[in-house]
C-alpha cells in the first residue's frame, strides 16, 4: 500500500468509529518510499478519534521523528518486521522538546490546558514488538516513561540483551515499574536475553517464554514470587525441568504449554512380575491424552501448586530410549 492509497483510505473510508488499524507498509517491497507521514498521522488521529489498536507490518518509522506522532489514543501498539529510528519511544527526542510548537505566554495564563496527543500522555498500555532489528537495549529502556504500559511482548529482537532486561527491573531510574506481563521469544538465535529476569522483578505477575529463552527464564523463576500466570511454548522439556524451575512459584494460578515436547525416560525391562503388574494398572489409570500427555507431571504438579491449573495445547511426549 502506498502513501497515495492511503491519503484516499482516510479521506473516503476511515471515520469516527474506527478502532483497529492494520497496515502492511513498503519496508520489503522493492518501490519502498515513504508510507506514513506526519500530516497523514494526524489527520487520521482527528479523523478516528476512537482508534485504540493499530498493528504496522513492514513499516518504515525511521521518517518519523517520535512515536508520539502516533494517535494519542492507542491503548495497543503492535510492530512487526519494522524499523524504528533512535530515541523513537523516548519521551523528549533530541530537537523535539515541544512536538506540539510554541505557545505564546498569555495563552498558557488565559486559557485552559490542551488536549492535544504529548509525550506525558502516552496512553499505550500494550506492546508488541515483533522482529524489529532496529530495536535496541536503549529503546527498551525508554520505555520506562510510559505510564500505563503494563504488557509488554518482545519476539526476535536481535539486539535486546540480558543486560539491556535487567537494567528495567524496578526499582531503578529505567525501571518498567508498572509491567505486569511479559512475553520473550527467540527462536534463531540464542540470546539468552530472559537471563535478564535473575535480578527479580517486583510486580511481574505473567510471563511467557517461548523457543530459546524457555530454559534460561526458568533458571530465573525463582527470583518471581509474584507471578501468577506462566507459558512455555515452543520447546523440549522434561518432567524434572518443569518442577525445579516451578516449585516456588506457590502463588502461580495457571501454567500453560503451547507446543511443547516433552522427553521422558523410557521403560526398563527387568522389573519384578508383581511390580510390572502394579505398573500395568497405573499405567491403565494414567493413560496419556491431547490434553493430559503427561499425567505424572499434572499429578506431582497438583502436590507442589494445589493453587495452580494447567494447560496442554498442541503438546507431544518423546521416549528418550538412552
Amino acid at each position: 500500500m502506498t502513501s497515495r492509497v492511503l491519503w484516499v483510505l482516510l479521506r473516503q473510508y476511515l471515520g469516527r468509529g474506527l478502532r483497529y488499524l492494520r497496515l502492511r507498509g513498503l519496508l520489503l517491497s522493492a518501490r519502498a518510499g515513504a508510507f506514513l507521514s506526519e500530516p497523514w498521522l494526524q489527520t487520521l488521529s482527528s479523523k478516528c478519534p476512537r482508534l485504540c489498536r493499530l498493528t504496522l507490518l513492514h513499516t518504515d518509522l525511521r521518517g518519523l521523528r517520535s512515536c508520539s506522532l502516533l494517535p494519542h489514543t492507542l491503548q495497543v501498539l503492535e510492530l512487526r518486521s519494522c524499523e524504528v529510528p533512535p530515541g523513537f519511544f523516548t519521551q523528549n527526542p533530541p530537537g523535539s522538546p515541544d512536538l506540539d510548537g510554541p505557545k505564546p505566554a498569555a495563552s498558557k495564563i488565559h486559557s485552559k490546558p490542551s488536549k492535544s496527543p504529548s509525550f506525558s500522555g502516552i496512553s499505550i498500555e500494550t506492546l508488541v514488538l515483533d522482529n524489529v532489528p532496529s530495536f535496541t537495549n536503549q529503546h527498551l529502556q525508554s520505555l520506562s516513561s510510559w505510564a500505563r504500559l503494563s504488557r509488554l511482548e518482545l519476539r526476535e529482537l536481535i539486539r535486546v540483551t540480558a543486560a539491556g532486561l535487567r537494567a528495567c527491573a524496578p526499582p531503578g531510574p529505567q525501571a518498567l515499574a508498572r509491567l505486569r506481563h511479559l512475553e520473550m521469544d527467540t527462536g534463531n538465535r540464542q540470546q539468552m536475553a530472559a537471563l535478564g529476569l535473575g535480578e527479580g522483578w517486583a510486580g511481574l505477575e505473567g510471563l511467557g517464554l517461548g523457543g530459546r529463552e524457555v530454559s534460561p527464564g526458568l533458571l530465573c523463576l525463582s527470583r518471581l514470587p509474584d507471578l501468577r500466570w506462566l507459558r512455555l511454548r515452543n520447546c523440549r522439556l522434561t518432567e524434572m525441568m518443569v518442577l525445579r524451575s516451578c516449585r516456588t512459584l506457590k502463588e502461580l494460578h495457571r501454567l500453560e504449554f503451547w507446543q511443547v515436547e516433552f522427553v521422558t525416560e523410557g521403560r526398563g525391562g527387568g522389573e519384578a512380575e508383581g511390580g510390572g503388574e502394579r505398573e500395568e494398572g497405573e499405567r491403565e489409570r494414567e493413560e496419556p491424552s491431547e490434553n493430559d500427555p503427561v499425567p505424572n507431571l499434572r499429578r506431582s504438579l497438583g502436590t507442589l501448586l494445589p493453587k495452580c491449573s494447567l494447560l496442554f495445547t498442541q503438546c507431544k511426549v518423546t521416549e528418550n530410549t538412552d
